[in-house]
Parts: structure tokens; sequence; C-alpha cells
């Protein structure tokens, strides 16, 4: 592993994987867009932007749209999964026969697995057998904003420190900044777990509920999700960092957050089945919600906001309701355990 990008892979067409081809071949990199749609893959070629998904943004000559795996991935330095949580497993299935032997694997999914609960990282190294480097890249990040060049600060994680500071160095630009992390778990899992926080944000905010419920919402969110990754093997700074309150704050607060978004229209009434249908993009908050759940009970984990966001999302609680089953629950001191 030589660590500087000959050429770099994307795997998934959609906005993050968009936005992250267009940031690398802003900095010289030639890049290998890989997705399953045809039809976005074609207007790409065509238009040289993806107006589906990231309309607007100029997409270099450098980004080579590809439906086929193996030309896509064949003798890339650095392959980086974009692709939905609930199609990583198949997808990475499909690359690792056609992955150069000293390639690095980055990981920019952010969710569970809903059977498995495993996290994005843990895919990768089964599907693989563990044969490459992997590097989570998480952190405060719209797609579109790092596109177009605005500031951005993220953590590259992995267990290979040379792996992690190789993609430091190589995805570096005077508007894109890394740091590094040995904290894969806690990377991880902040990543998933501030998205279900979000979609209870977008319901304050349609409810009006004001700026004190907001802010009390995030707060004890971040507490909700230290203590499960806590639980887990994470390191408790590590959620106080970008990739737990920094990319927490911004899906909570950014309008570009589709999970807030979820929130939003919950709030107004409609039904999940509603906001879904109109998405084309997938609010992964949405299937972390029961997979978190599920890992707080296996670990003796309290996580009351999510189990309320559980119970709207199943449609057996309105947003309004759950708010004040979270208002009214037995008080105790700030620093206990739940």
């Amino acid at each position: 592993m030589s660590g500087t990008i000959r050429h770099a892979a994307v795997l998934g067409a959609g906005s993050w994987g968009s936005g992250l081809a267009v940031h690398l071949s802003s900095i010289g990199r030639d890049v290998a867009l890989w997705g399953p749609e045809a039809d976005v893959l074609a207007a790409i070629s065509r238009d040289r932007q993806n107006a589906a998904y990231l309309p607007g943004v100029p997409i270099s000559a450098r980004v080579r749209p590809t439906g086929a795996m193996a030309e896509a991935v064949a003798g890339a330095s650095h392959v980086i999964l974009a692709v939905p949580s609930h199609g990583l497993r198949r997808v990475i299935r499909e690359a690792v026969p056609f992955i150069d032997r000293d390639a690095v694997i980055v990981s920019a999914v952010k969710g569970l697995e809903a059977d498995s609960l495993q996290r994005m990282s843990e895919i990768i190294a089964a599907e693989s057998a563990g044969r490459f480097p992997i590097v989570v890249l998480s952190g405060p990040s719209f797609a579109a904003e790092v596109a177009r060049g605005l500031p951005t600060a993220v953590v590259a994680a992995s267990t290979d420190p040379a792996a992690a500071a190789a993609v430091q160095r190589e995805f570096r630009s005077k508007s894109f900044r890394l740091y590094g992390s040995d904290d894969v778990v806690g990377v991880e899992l902040g990543g998933a777990l501030k998205n279900i926080i979000a979609i209870a944000a977008g319901a304050v905010e349609s409810l009006e509920l004001g700026h004190n419920a907001l802010a009390a919402l995030i707060t004890r969110g971040l507490a909700e999700m230290s203590r499960l990754a806590c639980a887990m093997g994470a390191r408790r700074e590590t959620l106080a960092g970008l990739s737990g309150l920094g990319d927490l704050v911004l899906t909570c607060t950014g309008r570009l957050s589709r999970n807030h978004h979820v929130g939003i229209e919950l709030g107004r009434g409609r039904s999940l089945d509603e906001i879904l249908g109109s998405l084309r993009m997938v609010a992964e908050g949405v299937l972390t919600t029961k997979a978190a759940l599920a890992l707080g009970e296996r670990h003796g984990v309290e996580l009351p906001i999510a189990a309320e966001m559980g119970e709207v999302l199943a449609g057996r609680r309105t947003p309004r309701a759950a708010i004040e089953c979270l208002m009214l629950r037995p008080q105790r001191g700030e620093l206990d355990g739940d």
C-alpha cells in the first residue's frame, strides 16, 4: 500500500458519492463513479452534472461514470463506498473480487445493518475477509457543500494508522480537512445514531416547540448516543468530536438533512410511507432506529429518544405525544445513567 491515489473508485452515484467524486476530481484525482441507475450515469456523462441527486454542481471530465463494477474498481488505490447502508453488503460483495490487493477501502456509509446489527466497517471486513485496510470517513458534511468547495472538517478513522494517515493526506484540500482517529466504533456509531435524533429535531421544529426544546433534544440526544457507544467499546470523547456532536448539530439543524426533513413532515401529520415515497434518497435514521433499540437492549442501555421515535415511525404515537412522554419521564440527575 503506497497510500498515494493512482485513481479512486467511488461506489454510489447518489448525492454523497457524487459529492466525494467532485471533491477528489477538484484536487487532481481521476475518479471512476459507479452506480446502479443507468439513467443517472447517462445523465452525468451527457450533462456533466447529477441532476437527480446533486443538482447544479458541475462534474469534471476527470469523473468517469460507469455501471461496470470490474471496470470501476480495477486499478483503484482507494475504493470509496457511498451507498445506502442496506445495500452495502451486496455492493462490497460484488466489488471485492476486482479490488487490487494493495487498495484501501474507505467507508463513507452511515448506518447499522438491520438484521445483523453490524456497523458498516464490520460488514466490509466480513465480506472482504479482512484483506484490505478500512478507513471510516465521517463527520458534519453535507454533500452539496463539499462539492461546492465550502469549508468542511471530517474524521478518518481506522485501526490501521498508515491507512488513516494516507487518507488524511490524499483527500485533503484547502476546503476539506481530515482529523485522524483509531476509535472506529465511536466514529461509526456517532454517524449512525445522530440520524435518529435528527428525525426528532425535525418534529420539534415542525411543531414550533422552540429553541429551548431543540437545544435540550440535541444535548440529551448526545448523552443517549454516548451511553450506547461507550457500552459498545467507544471512547466518550469521540462522541464529543466531529463525528458525534459535530454531525449531530449539523443534521439536527441543517435544512439539507433528509432525516430532519422526515421529522418535519411527521410533525405536519404526514404518514411515514407517504414521506418516504416522496424521497428519492434514503433517510438512514428510519432504518437505524430499530437497530439502535436492539443494540440498546443487547447492551443494557436505555434509549428514551430512540424508543419514542420508534413509536412515532411505527405509527403508534404522534410526534407531539412522544415529546410529552419524554418531558414527563421521571426526573433524575443530569449525569445519571439514563
